[in-house]
């Protein structure tokens, strides 16, 4: 299985290869349009602030390319966030596969939200053989508030998208790399994900 993680200068890139390798899969880091467009799994990772994420992106030509993948694709965080709509971070315009905006988490709560946070009402075979009310590991001020799209929920301040799936396209707010045995499986299930 060919796994590529969009390499475009926004990631905790080394944890999630070697998350995969751990799953005993090898994955490639590329920014070249045809080696993403060939991979059986695409993984979109982000850290950072979403406006010069988005720069990078633009500058890179993958904003384009992006939407338009039919193989099953990951975003995680702030890869996540950058699918959906718009962000309030930066008041950044995203690519527009979530049609949802992203706020930032209002000021009765402590920003970013750091730590283990519980996922509920988990829908969809991204979550198989995992539990209501697991913990996963997130690091974020912005969220994707609740929408038809969402998949999973977890709560701080309000109940928001800890998931979202589109088609052939999921993302995640938490990091599943850092999500120990939970984290696996969900990555474990992208990967067994049957192509469209």
């Amino acid at each position: 299985m060919k796994i590529v993680i969009i390499n475009y200068g926004a990631g905790n890139i080394q944890s999630i290869k070697f998350a995969i390798q751990r799953l005993g899969h090898t994955a490639v880091l590329s920014d070249d349009p045809e080696e993403i467009n060939s991979a059986d799994r695409v993984i979109f990772p982000g850290v950072g602030e979403a406006s010069s994420a988005m720069k990078m992106l633009n500058s890179s030509g993958l904003q384009a390319l992006i939407p338009e993948l039919k193989q099953p694709v990951l975003g995680i965080c702030l890869g996540m966030q950058l699918m959906c709509n718009k962000s309030e971070e930066g008041n950044t315009s995203g690519l527009g596969i979530f049609d949802v905006d992203v706020i930032r988490f209002s000021k009765n709560v402590k920003v970013p939200q750091i730590g283990w946070n519980q996922i509920t009402s988990l829908k969809s075979g991204l979550f198989d053989k995992v539990n209501d009310k697991e913990h996963i590991y997130l690091v974020h001020s912005f969220y994707a508030p609740l929408c038809d799209e969402t998949i999973a929920t977890s709560e701080y301040d309000v109940a928001y998208s800890a998931a979202l799936k589109k088609d052939n396209f999921y993302g995640v707010q938490f990091h599943p790399e850092k999500s120990s045995e939970v984290g696996e499986q969900i990555l474990k299930n992208f990967l067994g994900i049957k192509s469209n």
